[in-house]
């Protein structure tokens, strides 16, 4: 007798056959077959291939492998800090970048090497004024024959030079005196703005001079005030006090007409600086914040106006603390990070870009010198400055920045002033409530290190991360190298110095596969030459892929008309081969996920499979267990 015909349905991925009273031997999708098996046309199970054809273009050569090994290398960081992932397709967001560091020098191409050290100088007692702005400034002076800071501290002004020697400028005492609201120089001379009892008064003093030496009062006017900051810009000085905007000479003897006067009593200006064809002056009023632009007339003066002209207006909640022009831009600091305005050589106007980065405290100040600019932001939320470099943008007005010299152990102080010392290019800055700190002449920090952006080789699957070198000289001092997860956990794997050189090695931990990984790069100074320390100089990472390896499945099938069972079953009807090869052709075309069943097996294997390959070959039935139209399927599944 011959069965009922009802193993012709629709193949589809939730199909899935139960024999009942015909005993297939597989089934896909639900559509069950007899195998065909022979020593001419073997059941066949390999693993699929996993690795492409491929060729080396990446931007670091021998980036991609031939051999097996996920490659990832990094030559140079020079290009800062601020990426989350280390992907070289991304372009030039990345290229030669690294997620985060301190206490490292990365701007010379190819090579990391250690900061200066930080010694901590002169105290500090001026706390961040009511008004949110600072109540410290430093600026860069030469006097005699010493070179260092002008650096003013509330009350009082003092000169420190290069090797910390404290001498008294200004001596005011709280309590009796107003402090100093505002101070600039010339090269030669300050001065300074303050209340002396009911009048608001400049004065004047060379920098050779000391406490002891007289002040000299330029001029005076009834009434006090509260807020002030002046700058000598364009051969003349420029002061904002409370919100009213003067101009002036250094010889000035009488108190000028204002240029301008703020319609809000409440504005406070916080920075003064000029360009070529304008001088700026920043500040806010609440959490409204604006830059104002004064352009020069023909005779050079600048006019008195009724109203400002505002080049820039920052996002409301966003306060602008500093201003400093050069090499063309205006950086800007503000309450959330830094900024970078271009100016306009036609009109002096400014475009300004995103922020470069975002900082835990306001940025008070810049100090500038070469391509770079140095930021009074704090590094970590201890004393510190980041370096910004204007000769490498980015994006369009986003530059590069790291992380520059800072003071540990310090933290709940605001880092409020940045400035060289001198005529060298030593930096020093300052806190509220703390110190001044001057940047050592030769020592090195004792410790820094540099971690790369995560490495995720541009795809979201697990990876053995399993072997790491890092290049350099460690004749002095050390470096270890650690894998840093995406919970922030580090493994430690070796540390290179003068009788470890740098060596591959496994990293055998984290043992489990990682979707991503960061490397961490700990440099060290040396044990005897504090001056001396490790270069570092780029690093190459292996790692494998770790997702399951797929299988790939080859049997051949029986296709007939009538077919019959190992025990003597038959069933089929006419044109049922010519319908089950179609339905087969038809789920290979879709790409469908189907289910493969192997129902010789006594443990009724099971698995999701897509078709690779149909291959049907008509042929005469191979005996009478076979009868009608039919022939041979060679199939090619692939495990999924």
């Amino acid at each position: 007798t011959r069965s009922i015909a009802v193993d012709l349905g629709i193949v589809s991925s939730s199909a899935v056959w139960e024999n009942t009273d015909v005993s297939y031997d597989t089934a896909i999708g639900g559509l069950p077959f007899f195998y065909a098996i022979n020593d001419q046309r073997p059941y066949i199970r390999q693993t699929a291939p996993f690795r492409k054809e491929q060729f080396d273009n990446g931007t670091e050569p021998g980036e991609q492998s031939l051999t097996g090994w996920w490659l990832r290398s990094q030559s140079s960081f020079h290009n800062g800090s601020g990426i989350k992932f280390y992907d070289p397709s991304a372009g030039e967001t990345v290229n030669y970048r690294f997620q985060d560091s301190k206490g490292v020098n990365v701007w010379t191409k190819g090579q990391v090497t250690l900061l200066k050290d930080v010694t901590q100088s002169h105290e500090t007692t001026g706390d961040i004024a009511s008004n949110g702005t600072t109540q410290q400034h430093l600026r860069a002076i030469n006097w005699s024959t010493y070179t260092g800071v002008l650096m003013h501290d509330e009350y009082d002004v003092d000169k420190i030079d290069s090797n910390g020697n404290v001498t008294h400028f200004i001596d005011y005492n709280s309590g009796s005196d107003s402090p100093v609201y505002a101070i600039c120089d010339d090269g030669v001379t300050a001065y300074w703005i303050t209340n002396t009892a009911t009048k608001k008064t400049v004065y004047k003093k060379a920098l050779t001079g000391n406490s002891s030496t007289s002040n000299t009062a330029m001029f005076d006017e009834i009434g006090t005030i509260s807020n002030a900051v002046m700058e000598y810009v364009k051969n003349r000085i420029v002061m904002a006090a409370d919100n009213k905007v003067y101009e002036f000479a250094t010889s000035a003897s009488a108190m000028p007409t204002a240029v301008y006067t703020h319609p809000s009593t409440s504005h406070v200006y916080t920075s003064i600086t000029a360009s070529g064809t304008a001088i700026y002056l920043s500040g806010y009023n609440g959490i409204q914040s604006t830059i104002e632009k004064f352009v020069l007339n023909t005779s050079g003066a600048m006019p008195t106006l009724t109203s400002a002209i505002t080049a820039a207006e920052l996002p409301t909640g966003e306060v602008v603390h500093a201003i400093q022009h050069y090499l063309g831009y205006v950086i800007i600091g503000t309450s959330k990070g830094i900024r970078v305005a271009a100016v306009s050589p036609d009109d002096g106007s400014l475009t300004y870009g995103p922020l470069i980065v975002e900082t835990s405290q306001p940025v008070f100040a810049f100090a500038t010198r070469d391509r770079f600019v140095w930021a009074a932001s704090g590094v970590a939320g201890e004393p510190g400055v980041i370096r910004i470099d204007l000769g490498a943008e980015i994006e369009p007005l986003r530059f590069a920045y790291a992380n520059d010299i800072y003071y540990g152990g310090v933290t709940s102080k605001k880092t409020t002033a940045v400035s060289f010392i001198g005529n060298t290019n030593r930096v020093a800055f300052t806190t509220n409530v703390g110190y001044t700190y001057l940047e050592h002449a030769s020592n090195l920090i004792t410790t820094g290190y540099l971690t790369t952006g995560n490495i995720r080789y541009n795809t979201l699957e697990p990876k053995n991360f399993r072997r790491i070198i890092g290049r350099g000289e460690f004749d002095f001092g050390s470096m270890a190298i650690d894998t840093v997860t995406e919970d922030g956990t580090e493994y430690e794997h070796i540390t290179y110095d003068s009788s470890i050189p740098a060596q591959e090695v496994s990293t055998t931990q984290p043992e489990a596969a990682q979707e991503f990984v960061a490397f961490k790069f700990t440099l060290g100074r040396d044990g005897t030459t504090t001056s001396a320390g490790p270069t570092f100089k780029g690093y190459q990472v292996k790692a494998t892929i770790a997702t399951p390896r797929q299988r790939v499945l080859r049997f051949p099938i029986f296709c007939y008309d009538v077919e019959t069972d190992r025990f003597n079953v038959v069933t089929g009807y006419e044109g049922r081969a010519l319908d089950r090869l179609r339905a087969l052709e038809s789920a290979e075309a879709n790409g469908d996920v189907l289910q493969w069943q192997d129902l010789t097996s006594s443990t009724g294997e099971s698995r999701q499979v897509t078709i690779e390959q149909i291959t049907f070959t008509r042929m005469t039935p191979p005996d009478k267990r076979f009868s009608g139209f039919g022939g041979i399927i060679e199939v090619t599944l692939r495990t999924v």
